[in-house]
This record gives structure tokens, C-alpha cells and sequence, in this order.
């Protein structure tokens, strides 16, 4: 197998396009960064086997989806995840379809490509359940120093709003408000597209107590010692080491999505209907959001009972 390693910056023509390509999509600046690396690895790869990416045909692209397949993530030392490969494709498609509209290939070399195929409703992210949050939540109480406040705001909008790491980390001073009675927070989401979620009462009250400390000095909401942006590197490291002093067994696999599938979850069983949580979670397929959903496949809430219950209460009506 092969080992994903970082690969030095591709130059000349194709690379402007790339940056064109990005520049002409609705994408958080974390997807352009991803996107431009999938293009950057598909064109060193090229690079090294002597092929033209101009030229390449489906044969090139198909073969370079099978290494994919067998490459080893370095970061992990597992194979790249079947969602992983199919993204790296699906972006290096829209690449080529953006070339094909300037007319710099004659047609899109990843059409025909065997993609992996990916369960559109299974989370391959590592869970946490209602009770290992509260646990979260508790170690983050107990926090101490001159990054508490903020770490202890930080930890709230993952998990009592289900945010990205990279909605959370983009948040400036001027995103957090008051809206018909609500303590609001503006940000981007997925897609370029602006949102607001609501605040509730222990997310404003974290974020209160760290704005205390904070001041009023605009920029971004979240910073480091220094005065530069929290990124979301930093968040990882402060959701697992929370989640190990918590006593969650898999601390070490966990990330910041983490929290966010564990809302999605809650609130699901909590009996929030789905398309309520799939405003809250910004979600424009619902199936992505039933990926969330546990105990979707319990027999118990087989829409025949209710059904037969319905109909038995007809019968006892008309009976009496």
C-alpha cells in the first residue's frame, strides 16, 4: 500500500485553473483547502506516471481511484475510508467539468469512473451518547487557567447547537446577538450560505462569561494567547482531552463532529422531529440527517403498528 503524505504546490496553468474552479463555488474556506488538495494529489500522481491530466482518460482515472483505495492515511495508518475516496473523486469531477465549460478538455475523464460506493445513511463518525456529553460538559466545569472561559464556550456551541469545528472557529465578535428575544449566533455554513441558530441559556451563559474576559475588541470571537485565530486543530486536541478526563473509552478517535452526531442523536430521540433537525443542522438531503438517527431501524416504531392501532381503534368505535 501506499502512504497519503503531503505533496509540494503544482505549478503553472492547470493550478490557476484549480484556484478558478474554487473561486466560482460556494464552499467554507476548510472545503476549498480540502478540494484543492484532492487536485493537488490527483495531478502529483499524474506527474508521476508520465501522464498528461489534460489528456487523461477514463482508463487514468479509474486506475487512480483503485490506488486510492490502497493508499494508507498517515495520519491515521488506516486505509483511506470508502467516503474519503469517493469525495477526492467527486471533487476532481467537478474540476474536470469546470475545465470542460472553458473548453480546455473535450469531455469529463471521472464520468464513467467505479466510484466506492457509500451508505447515504450510516455516520462512519465515532458517537458519544447524552450521558458522555454531560460528562464533557462537567470536565470542562472543572477547567482552570487563562483559557477556561473560552475553551468551556467553545465545547457549549459544539454540543448544545451540534456546530462544525469550522462554523465555530470562523465565529467573529459581531456574530453573536439578541433577535426577537434570542440570544443568537450568526455564522456560515456549509455551502456559503449565511445561518443563525439560537443560544440556549448554558451556551449564553459560557459565552458571557467569556466575552468577560474577553472584551469587546472586534475580530475573531475565539483566540490564542497571541491574539490569532483558534483553529480547529486546537478544538480536536480540547474535545479529546475532555473527553478522556470525562472517562469516555473512545477519547482517542473522537473529534468534534463527534458532539455534533451526539445532538443530532439527542434530539432525534428526544422526539424532535427530523425536519426540524435537519434546519438545525443545515442538512439539505435529509437522508444526512437520518444518519443520525439510532433507533431508526427499532421494530418498535414499524409504521404497521400504528396502523393496526388505528385500525383496531375504527373497529372499537363502530362496535359500540
Amino acid at each position: 500500500m501506499s502512504t497519503l503524505s503531503p505533496l509540494p504546490p503544482p505549478s503553472g496553468g492547470l493550478a490557476d485553473f484549480t484556484e478558478g474552479w474554487l473561486a466560482n463555488r460556494r464552499l467554507s474556506a476548510h472545503t476549498r483547502a480540502a478540494y484543492r488538495r484532492d487536485v493537488h494529489q490527483f495531478l502529483a500522481w499524474c506527474a508521476e506516471r508520465g501522464v498528461d491530466p489534460v489528456a487523461a482518460s477514463f482508463l487514468h482515472v479509474n486506475a487512480y481511484g483503485r490506488d486510492l483505495e490502497s493508499t494508507v492515511d498517515g495520519r491515521t495508518g488506516r486505509p483511506l475510508a470508502p467516503a474519503s475516496v469517493a469525495r477526492k473523486l467527486s471533487a476532481l469531477s467537478s474540476w474536470y467539468q469546470f475545465l470542460v465549460r472553458l473548453e480546455v478538455v473535450s469531455n469529463n475523464p471521472v464520468g464513467g469512473v467505479d466510484r466506492p460506493r457509500v451508505a447515504r445513511d450510516v455516520s462512519s463518525t465515532v458517537g458519544l451518547s447524552a450521558g458522555e456529553v454531560d460528562a464533557m460538559l462537567a470536565a470542562a466545569a472543572r477547567l482552570s487557567g487563562p483559557t477556561a472561559d473560552r475553551d468551556r464556550a467553545v465545547l457549549a456551541l459544539l454540543a448544545d447547537l451540534g456546530l462544525r469545528v469550522g462554523e465555530v472557529v470562523a465565529l467573529d465578535l459581531g456574530d453573536v446577538g439578541v433577535e426577537r428575544g434570542h440570544r443568537t449566533v450568526r455564522f456560515t455554513g456549509k455551502g456559503g450560505l449565511p445561518r443563525r441558530r439560537a443560544l440556549t441559556p448554558a451556551a449564553a451563559h459560557a459565552i458571557d462569561t467569556f466575552l468577560a474576559r474577553r472584551g469587546d475588541e472586534p475580530g475573531p470571537l475565539f483566540t490564542t494567547a497571541t491574539g490569532g485565530r483558534v483553529d480547529r486543530h486546537a478544538v480536536f486536541r480540547l474535545v479529546r482531552r475532555l473527553a478522556r478526563d470525562a472517562g469516555v473509552p473512545a477519547w482517542e478517535r473522537l473529534s468534534p463532529h463527534s458532539l455534533r452526531h451526539a445532538f443530532a442523536t439527542a434530539a432525534r430521540d428526544e422526539g424532535v422531529p427530523l425536519e426540524d433537525v435537519q434546519d438545525a443542522m443545515g442538512h439539505a438531503d435529509p437522508r444526512t440527517t437520518r444518519r443520525y438517527d439510532r433507533d431508526r431501524h427499532n421494530l418498535d416504531r414499524d409504521p404497521a403498528y400504528a396502523l393496526a392501532a388505528a385500525r383496531a381503534r375504527r373497529g372499537h368505535t363502530s362496535s359500540s
